[in-house]
C-alpha cells in the first residue's frame, strides 16, 4: 500500500538531491536508496531516499533510522559491483527485528549506483532544475536493471498514467510484463500564498507551518502586513497585482483570498484565475460573492474563470472564530492537494 509523498518528505527530498549533487561532482559515484513499497508501520513513505558517499556519509532516510544501518552497509556493495538491489523488511524477515523495525511494517527498499560519467550527475542536476522551477519531475525505473525514463510535464504525449503522477505526487511500485517499475513522482512543496494579512491569515500561516506548507502573504496595507505580525512569513507589503507576476503562481500553489477589501481581493482574482495554480478560495457571504462576481465580468473574465473561485472557502465545519475558520480553509487546501483519492475516501 503506498500513499502520496508528504510535503514534508518534498522538502527532505531536496536537501538529497543537492547533496546527491555535490557527491557527484566531488567522487563521481554515489548510491542512492529510495522507498519503493511500504505497508503497516512504515515511518517513511513511498519515495522517500537516502543518498551515501563511498567515504560513509549519508544524507536522508529510508525508515527514520531502524533500517539506515543494514541499507548504508548494503550500500557499499552497490558501490563496489554496480549492481542495483531491491532490500525487503518486515516482520517475517528476522533481519527487520534485528535492526528495529515496527511491529506489523514492511518496506522495500531499492538501491543504484549513480556514476557521473554515466549520466547519474545529469539526472540529479535536471531533478534540481525542476525543483528549482517548482515543475513536476518523475523517474520511471526498472528495477532489475536500473533502467530508467525521465518525464516532465512538458514530455510529449505523457502516458496517462504518468501524467496523473505528475498532478498527484503519488509514488508507485508497478507489476508489469517487465518485472518490478517503480514511478517515482517528484512535486515541488504545496505553497499557499495569502492575500489578506488579516486574523484569519495569521492563523492560516501558523497552520501552514505545522503542516509543512511554504507560505507567502501578501498586503499593500502595511500596518497588516508587518513582521512583528507574521513572524518567519514571507510577507510582501505591496499590491497583488505587483507580487504575484514576480513570484508566479504554478499548479503546486493555493491562493487564499481573505483580505475581505474589494479593490485588494479582485486584483489577486484577476491573476489567480488566469493562472494554472491548484486552488483559489476567496472570503465572503454568498452576496458579497454575487457582487464580487458581477465585478470581475465586468472587467472581462469569463464565467468558466470566476467558477473556479471556492466560495465561501472552506469546508462546511460550522467555523465561526478567525481560527476556526483557518482551520477550514487550510482544510480544504489540504483536500486540493491531496486530489481525487482523498476525496473518494470521504
Amino acid at each position: 500500500m503506498s500513499e502520496p509523498g508528504s510535503i514534508h518528505s518534498a522538502a527532505a527530498r531536496r536537501g538529497v538531491l543537492r547533496t546527491a549533487r555535490d557527491w557527484l561532482q566531488r567522487d563521481g559515484r554515489v548510491v542512492l536508496a529510495t522507498v519503493v513499497d511500504t505497508w503497516g508501520s512504515a515511518p517513511v513513505p513511498v519515495g522517500g531516499q537516502l543518498v551515501a558517499a563511498a567515504d560513509g556519509s549519508f544524507e536522508g532516510s529510508v525508515s527514520g533510522g531502524c533500517i539506515e544501518g543494514e541499507v548504508i552497509s548494503e550500500a557499499e556493495e552497490v558501490l563496489a559491483d554496480g549492481r542495483p538491489r531491491t532490500l525487503e523488511f518486515g516482520v517475517a524477515d528476522e533481519t527487520a527485528w534485528r535492526v528495529g523495525l515496527p511491529c506489523g511494517g514492511h518496506v522495500k527498499v531499492y538501491l543504484e549506483r549513480l556514476d557521473r560519467a554515466q549520466g547519474g550527475l545529469e539526472l540529479v542536476e535536471r531533478a534540481v532544475l525542476a525543483d528549482d522551477r517548482r515543475q513536476g519531475f518523475l523517474v520511471r525505473t526498472r528495477l532489475a536493471d536500473g533502467q530508467r525514463r525521465i518525464f516532465e510535464k512538458t514530455t510529449p504525449d505523457l502516458p496517462p498514467e504518468i501524467a496523473s503522477r505528475l498532478r498527484s505526487g503519488e509514488s508507485k511500485l508497478l507489476q508489469t510484463p517487465d518485472g518490478e517499475v517503480f514511478l517515482h513522482a517528484m512535486l515541488p512543496p504545496a505553497r499557499i500564498v495569502v492575500i489578506g494579512a488579516t486574523h484569519i491569515a495569521q492563523v492560516i500561516c501558523e497552520l501552514a507551518r505545522l503542516t509543512g506548507y511554504e507560505v507567502t502573504v501578501i498586503d499593500p496595507r502595511t500596518a497588516f502586513a508587518s513582521p512583528e505580525r507574521f513572524r518567519g512569513v514571507t510577507v510582501h507589503a505591496e499590491w497583488p497585482q505587483d507580487v504575484l507576476p514576480r513570484i508566479g503562481l504554478d499548479p503546486y500553489t493555493a491562493v487564499l483570498v481573505v483580505a475581505h477589501v474589494s479593490h485588494i481581493d479582485d486584483e489577486a482574482l484577476k491573476i489567480a484565475l488566469e493562472s494554472d495554480c491548484l486552488f483559489v478560495g476567496a472570503l465572503g457571504s454568498s452576496r458579497n460573492h454575487a457582487k464580487r462576481r458581477e465585478r470581475l465580468a465586468a472587467a472581462g473574465m469569463t464565467e468558466v474563470e470566476i467558477g473556479r473561485i471556492k466560495n465561501p472557502i472552506g469546508l462546511d465545519i460550522g467555523a465561526q472564530t478567525p481560527a476556526e475558520i483557518a482551520v477550514a480553509i487550510m482544510a480544504e487546501v489540504i483536500l486540493a492537494v491531496r486530489g481525487s483519492k482523498a476525496e473518494r475516501k470521504r
